[in-house]
């Protein structure tokens, strides 16, 4: 899979990708050399100075990303030269009189930094895995003189398979003579060093120090010099001034401070850092399911940390989301709100309430299917057809299978099968198991926390965060996702549209939307007051 930038030609244009009107962007794109053409579908999202499409080929019909960039940069000639698997692919670029198309590599899983906002803390082998990667593309890099010079979560990109992708070469630069040490820098990275602050030259040891500050984020959960304040980071930058948690493993404390040391040459260089004990004595997965996305993978989870994993977010993320749930003034709708990078990783796509008897059945968007028993228990399938999951009353989790498990289980085994074949023929599309892939033994699923009905609507709470409403006259759906602060609806019709809700308070939303999210506002504070009088017995 790949995808596509598209950059105005003359300048002098000046396109800003924010206020763009669609028109200037065509709906088909024509690469004149090979006269191949691309079709403009759904919007990926924006950054700072681009907007990102889905492009497919017409002949071939293979998918890319189209990015329609505000101005020129060095990056095509540096990111056109580069072919290494954890390197976003660069796969050619042509132009029409308004813009440069580059076509890239798409990443369908986006970046480490949604997955920041949805996890904080990753555990260490899944920080072992990402950076594993991740030092591999920076060592390609170097060996190739080049310095990418703001590496971050955002620009570190995932695909299907979970595979890091480094990205967005917009302040890279090349090295053109051993020793050279670069002076300029435009634009701000993200991870600056302080040689880079304070104007002394730099080179390669920049990346490193962007790494070790991967690094901390990863472990920690928040970057090591944040503040609210960007004057007060750069002095704590200049100052060397972050404290490492204690509980951090000290393999990975001293290995911070040693990429994050205040004197360039001091740290160690990309070969180093892949010798280090961090990475050759602790465990490192081959694979990563899709699922770590959003909650902790199976190694992580021990039954007294489970419950107060499935505890511990949401009622404070719900305050802070219904904070925001007011802000919908009327407005003529524009994809300006819109963030699919925001999208959930998980929702509901079916339930059948069997409540009076036996509890509540229920398939996610993946195809695994769960039952929450009227006694408090939960029980999920995955997708596969084959692994459990089950929940006991004190949120403790343990790993089944169909083939092999406890004789107590079996009349709620039997239940789910019910619930599974029920939905399967009354309420899916039949479809075959899905394939188990690498790294799938490490999944964990969400489970459903909590359920009620209003006479208009089911209000169902997911253990990642996620709130969904499903609206019975018309069929529409509310997704709402606390930890990335937005909004997923899925209207009449069945399109699927994600927005972040700062957005929509700046670009305001239409009436329809605007009206759900009113009800949602009244059942987010209905599922805080149920789940607070059920956390007081």
């Amino acid at each position: 899979m790949s995808a596509g930038i598209a950059k105005p030609a003359n300048p002098s244009a000046h396109v800003d990708p924010k206020s763009a009107p669609l028109k200037e962007i065509p709906d088909v794109l024509v690469d004149p050399r090979t006269m191949r053409r691309y079709t403009r579908g759904r919007f990926l999202g924006k950054g700072g100075f681009a907007k990102c499409y889905e492009i497919t080929d017409v002949e071939t019909k293979q998918v890319f990303a189209g990015k329609i960039v505000e101005k020129m940069t060095s990056e095509i000639a540096i990111h056109k030269s580069l072919n290494h698997a954890n390197i976003v692919g660069f796969h050619g670029f042509f132009e029409d009189d308004d813009f440069v198309f580059v076509v890239l590599e798409i990443c369908r899983r986006r970046s480490l930094l949604e997955l920041h906002k949805r996890r904080k803390a990753v555990t260490e082998p899944e920080a072992r895995y990402y950076m594993t990667q991740l030092l591999n593309g920076v060592q390609y890099l170097h060996n190739n003189r080049v310095i990418h010079r703001d590496l971050k979560l955002g620009n570190i990109f995932l695909n299907d398979d979970m595979d890091v992708k480094i990205g967005d070469f917009g302040l890279a630069t090349k090295i053109e003579f051993d020793g050279e040490r670069k002076k300029t820098l435009c634009g701000t990275p993200n991870y600056i060093a302080p040689e880079v602050l304070c104007k002394k030259g730099h080179s390669y040891e920049v990346d490193v120090w962007s790494l070790g500050c991967i690094l901390y984020t990863l472990l920690v959960g928040k970057p090591p010099f944040e503040t609210s304040c960007l004057k007060e980071t750069y002095n704590r930058i200049k100052k060397n001034n972050y404290t490492i948690p204690w509980h951090i493993n000290p393999a990975a404390s001293s290995l911070i401070k040693r990429m994050l040391h205040a004197d360039p040459s001091q740290r160690p260089t990309v070969a180093e850092l892949q010798a280090d004990e961090f990475f050759t004595t602790g465990y490192v997965p081959s694979r990563l399911p899709t699922t770590c996305l959003t909650v902790p993978p199976r190694f992580s989870i021990a039954p007294s940390t489970a419950a107060e994993l499935s505890q511990r977010r949401p009622l404070t993320y719900f305050f802070f989301i219904v904070s925001y749930l007011d802000v919908c003034s009327i407005n003529v709708f524009t994809e300006e709100a819109e963030d699919p990078a925001c999208v959930p990783i998980f929702w509901i796509s079916k339930w059948v309430d069997y409540s009076d008897k036996y509890g509540l059945g229920y398939q996610l968007c993946d195809n695994s299917v769960g039952v929450l028993f009227n006694d408090y228990t939960r029980l999920i399938m995955y997708a596969d057809g084959d692994s459990l999951q089950y929940i006991d009353k004190t949120a403790a989790e343990s790993y089944l299978s169909v083939r092999s498990y406890p004789a107590a289980l079996n009349k709620k085994i039997t239940l789910l099968k019910y619930f599974r074949n029920y939905m399967s023929e009354h309420l899916l599309k039949a479809g075959a198991n899905m394939a188990r892939r690498e790294g799938d033994e490490l999944a964990r699923l969400p489970y459903l926390s909590l359920w009620f009905r209003t006479k208009s609507a089911i209000v169902l709470h997911l253990t990642n965060g996620t709130v969904q409403i499903n609206f019975f006259q018309d069929h529409t759906k509310l997704i709402l996702c606390p930890l990335m602060a937005a909004v997923t609806y899925i209207d009449e019709k069945r399109d699927f549209r994600t927005y972040k809700l700062s957005l929509l308070e700046e670009y305001g939303c239409s009436k329809e939307l605007s009206s759900r999210i009113r009800y949602a506002k009244l059942m987010v504070e209905k599922l805080l007051d149920s789940k607070s009088s059920t956390a007081a017995h």
